[in-house]
């Protein structure tokens, strides 16, 4: 596999009313995401992913979001990593989808998962989900999937009304607006090996954070490459029509000036970290902080990193856009050449 990497931004893009954060309401939040995007864009970065969390000070509706991103560039891809699957209403979202990735000019690079710790009891609930008798809430979340993928595959299902209020197409109905190879550009956030298998069956491109449930107690980076070879593996057997990308997201701080010192320097985990995520051990990845040089060699190592056609470089939103776009433009200028990404 070429070692070249789309490389791209994800931003959890939190806001905090306190005089040291450079995003203190919601509407710098997505202002200067929308910014982001641009610097990011004109830097030559690949894409600008955002996380979605609900009942919390980040992004918590991305459709408005993508669309003006989209509006505002012409390249690079805009997606989200990762929409919680409990709280959407599957049709609602290929329609809102849709719409966005026809303004952006299908450029949507969709990341939904089974969601993650949340901020509040079962918030799912609030927006009027439950799962059926039986389920779990993640089986919830895969239900949800399953019927969005088919309507975002184009499937006509609804009956139209004999007497309409405007002329219908023959045939049964499908969600609009349609916007043709979206269903290709879905991509599922697994934190198992077997849920990344479970990907490969669903046609979904695969998602993998810097934190997964821990199966052998090996390195995070040996763990998750070997989910990556678990999903090319399953994906092989199948006959999708299509060839799958897989992305990992890394911190990853290129120490070049005072500012970069000032934060980071010192700061990076030189080691994975495992604790427990409701119940279930789990290992979470280093950070890399370091001088240039340093971080080739340390990022040679990373296995997962070198399977991966896409790395989302996980980044600090409350420092600002001017210094993010800084963040971006270390890695894309000092590192990335020396390990052949670019």
């Amino acid at each position: 596999m070429s070692s070249r990497k789309n490389i791209g931004f994800l931003s959890f893009g939190h806001w905090t009313p306190h005089p040291t954060s450079a995003v203190r309401t919601a509407a710098d939040a997505l202002l200067q995401s929308i910014d982001l995007t641009v610097a990011a864009e004109e830097l030559g970065a690949d894409g600008a992913y955002f996380r979605v969390h609900h009942f919390a000070r980040q992004l918590g509706s991305p459709f408005p979001l993508l669309a003006a991103a989209g509006a505002r560039t012409s390249r690079i891809e805009i997606g989200t990593g990762v929409i919680d699957m409990r709280y959407v209403n599957p049709l609602a979202f290929a329609e809102d989808a849709g719409a966005a990735d026809l303004i952006a000019g299908r450029r949507l690079q969709l990341g939904i998962s089974r969601g993650s710790p949340e901020q509040v009891v079962e918030g799912w609930r609030h927006f009027g989900f439950a799962p059926a008798e039986g389920e779990t809430d993640a089986d919830m979340a895969r239900r949800h999937t399953e019927l969005a993928l088919r309507v975002l595959a184009g499937e006509e299902f609804a009956e139209p009304n004999p007497r309409p209020m405007f002329p219908n197409p023959p045939g049964l109905l499908r969600i609009e607006p349609y916007s043709e190879g979206l269903r290709r550009r879905i991509w599922w956030g697994a934190g198992s090996d077997a849920t990344a298998r479970w990907t490969a069956q669903q046609g979904m491109n695969l998602m993998s954070s810097t934190l997964k449930f821990d199966e052998s107690g090996e390195p995070f980076h040996v763990q998750q490459r070997k989910q990556i070879d678990a999903y090319r593996a399953e994906w092989a057997e199948h006959d999708h029509g299509f060839e799958p990308r897989v992305s990992v997201s890394r911190s990853i701080f290129p120490i070049v000036d005072d500012r970069d010192r000032s934060y980071f320097l010192g700061s990076g985990d030189r080691a994975d970290q495992f604790s427990r995520i409701d119940g279930t051990r789990a290992v979470f990845g280093r950070s890399y902080a370091d001088e240039p040089e340093a971080l080739i060699e340390q990022l040679r190592g990373d296995e997962a990193i070198a399977a991966a056609d896409t790395l989302l470089l996980t980044v600090p939103n409350q420092l600002g856009v001017d210094y993010n776009a800084h963040v971006l433009e270390s890695v894309l200028t000092h590192v990335a050449p020396g390990l052949g990404w670019r």
